[in-house]
């Protein structure tokens, strides 16, 4: 690096702090370059420890159901054995159980893909909560949430698509778990300019120090239920949520449990139900 002048000849004071100053200009530089480079390494890193979970995902999560998949088609095919039509029905059952965690599984995947490289682009219009939260709950056995949404609330500027993406992430991570009894609730409430969903379980909570890691990549926190997947569920649900200039954070369930606080952007104004006019009568 080079610091030029043109003019006149400077005396030896002035080229004493000029001196100075280009020395303090070329640590800024240099302090500058060597951060960008930390980046670049950070990066890497980090990239490199995604890739490493994705091929840990691709080896063990993505195998089991296929090979319960297998096992079960192998079984079916088999010339060997006459099954019953009870053990027919419970190895089906298998199979669409084993093809519906791999469905789960790559879509999470290809999900934080788009997360990660940038390429979320959300379609923002103004929609009623109940036209997309009872949508997400298919995945889910009937009887396990209880949804309170109600029609008095605002309507909220989301893309549809992300937000039902979102929340049947929340809905299938608090389903699996809670314990069998109390079902999941979900619940919406208007709050000034905002909405706010909560989805509340009764599972074994987690403590404060780890509520900002699960919603990282590929974390889990304690033992995980059978299907749990490989941690992408609420980073997925927290990066949709984020991408809708929302947020989701993680609080304790009085009483035991876990409770997800999605808040969205509320709608200005709900717009007035349509009433067609009366035709005016003419006068006979």
């Amino acid at each position: 690096m080079a610091l030029a002048l043109t003019g006149r000849v400077l005396p030896a004071e002035d080229r004493r702090v000029l001196a100075a100053f280009a020395a303090q200009a070329a640590v800024v530089l240099d302090r500058r370059r060597l951060q960008e480079e930390a980046d670049r390494a950070r990066a890497l890193a980090e990239g490199n420890r995604i890739r490493t979970a994705l091929l840990a995902a691709v080896s063990h999560d993505l195998r089991t159901p296929l090979a319960g998949i297998k096992a079960a088609v192998s079984s079916l095919r088999s010339e060997d054995v006459e099954w019953s039509d009870e053990d027919r029905a419970e190895l089906l059952e298998g199979i669409e159980e084993g093809a519906d965690r791999l469905d789960h599984l790559v879509g999470n995947l290809l999900d934080m893909s788009r997360l990660q490289t940038g390429t979320v682009t959300p379609l923002i219009r103004e929609i009623d909560l109940d036209e997309v939260v009872p949508m997400a709950l298919g995945g889910v056995p009937e009887g396990s949430v209880d949804l309170d949404v109600p029609e008095t609330l605002p309507m909220v500027r989301v893309d549809p698509g992300l937000l039902e993406r979102a929340m049947a992430n929340l809905v299938e991570n608090a389903v699996k778990y809670s314990p069998s009894g109390p079902p999941v609730l979900v619940a919406a409430s208007a709050l000034a300019d905002r909405v706010e969903v909560r989805v509340v379980d009764r599972g074994p909570g987690v403590p404060d120090e780890a509520k900002d890691r699960i919603f990282e990549p590929f974390q889990r926190y304690g033992d995980a239920p059978r299907g749990a997947g490989v941690g992408l569920g609420l980073a997925v649900a927290r990066g949709f949520a984020e991408a809708m200039s929302g947020t989701l954070d993680a609080e304790d369930t009085p009483g035991g449990g876990l409770t997800m606080v999605l808040t969205l952007r509320a709608a200005q104004t709900r717009p007035e139900p349509f009433h067609p006019a009366e035709p005016e009568r003419q006068a006979s």
